[in-house]
């Protein structure tokens, strides 16, 4: 069985397919295009969250198409 996940095309978010709407920000705006990603466990500390304008804490992906 492979890892199916999807992508929030507004936050970067990373979840299980079986998500119908973004948890971090509620867009529905979801793709399994998406390349690379990141778990971000202290987003205040992270010079890479601070880039990518992640505030909370979880994966996301670096590139969603």
């Amino acid at each position: 069985m492979t890892d199916r996940r999807i992508a929030c095309r507004e936050c970067h978010s990373l979840y299980e397919a079986s998500v119908q709407a973004c948890p971090v920000c509620g867009s529905s705006r979801l793709t399994d295009d998406w390349a690379g990603c990141i778990i971000v466990a202290h987003p205040n500390q992270s010079d890479v969250a601070g880039a990518m304008d992640v505030t909370q804490p979880g994966t996301y992906t670096l590139k969603v198409r």
